[in-house]
């Protein structure tokens, strides 16, 4: 946490106004460590990112917190954006769980957290729309694109991608779904190795609806920002309208009959 306030008040110094930490920022490791550091969402981690927004007077997306719920088993991987005011705007439960694996390593999040079941879109201060997405969710176009469908014209992931991930798809996947849905996409990236022995890539990534990365992090912690120019996204949305030629009537038909 003490990390999680000097990166977002460095960020907000440098002119920052929409900030976006990375994924599970609170407590990343063991299954044993995830559910000790679970929290409610009225716990520590949220009231730190209520009040911070409201002192700096920004958006704050605070990355995923590791959520206890209620008497439930099993646990949430929840993404909540605060507004200026200090409020929760929304929250969003990852939909897709990482049971895969990766260079011999096997990751079974739904062994410890229950899938989401709500596609959220929130909206800034300023009214820009925003679409939430997490981590593994990245490799789910249909997401993003009834994201897009709903009129986000900012998806914020935070994200822990393994290291071996980021090297080979992060930046190739965070391109993709921007473009496909002319889109900004905001992409915060735990870094470093975790309890367990698992790492994660780094490479945060700001890029926006042409594809072109704006920012991109250096190796190690720290923070990158870039002005999200809407004017521009207007421009290409209007010179190649992808949206407004999707035809969902058509793909809708092709999943009935299993075409």
């Amino acid at each position: 946490m003490a990390a999680a306030d000097r990166l977002t008040r460095a960020a907000a110094a440098d002119g920052a106004q929409l900030i976006v930490l990375p994924e599970k920022w609170t407590v990343l490791g063991r299954d044993e460590d995830l559910r000790a550091g679970a929290e409610p969402l009225d716990g520590p981690a949220l009231a730190w990112a209520r009040e911070l927004a409201r002192e700096l007077r920004i958006d704050l997306v605070a990355g995923s917190l590791v959520e206890r719920c209620g008497e439930s088993a099993l646990l949430a991987n929840t993404s909540v954006h605060v507004g200026p005011d200090g409020e929760v705007r929304a929250a969003y439960r990852k939909l897709h769980m990482f049971d895969v694996e990766v260079e011999g390593r096997a990751y079974r999040e739904s062994a410890v957290t229950e899938p989401g079941e709500e596609i959220v879109l929130s909206a800034t201060a300023g009214g820009v729309e925003l679409g939430m997405a997490i981590c593994y969710d990245l490799r789910f176009p249909e997401l993003f694109a009834a994201l897009a469908a709903r009129g986000a014209r900012v998806v914020v992931l935070p994200s822990a991608f393994t290291l071996p991930t980021t090297r080979d798809h992060w930046e190739i996947l965070v391109r993709a779904r921007a473009i496909e849905n002319e889109v900004f996409v905001i992409a915060a990236n735990q870094v470093g190795e975790h309890p367990g022995g698992n790492r994660s890539g780094g490479r945060s990534l700001i890029v926006d609806p042409w594809g072109v990365v704006l920012a991109r992090a250096e190796d190690g912690a720290g923070f990158v920002t870039a002005d999200l120019d809407l004017d521009r996204q207007r421009e290409i949305r209007a010179q190649l309208p992808v949206l407004a030629h999707r035809r969902p009537e058509v793909y809708a038909r092709a999943g009935a009959t299993g075409a």
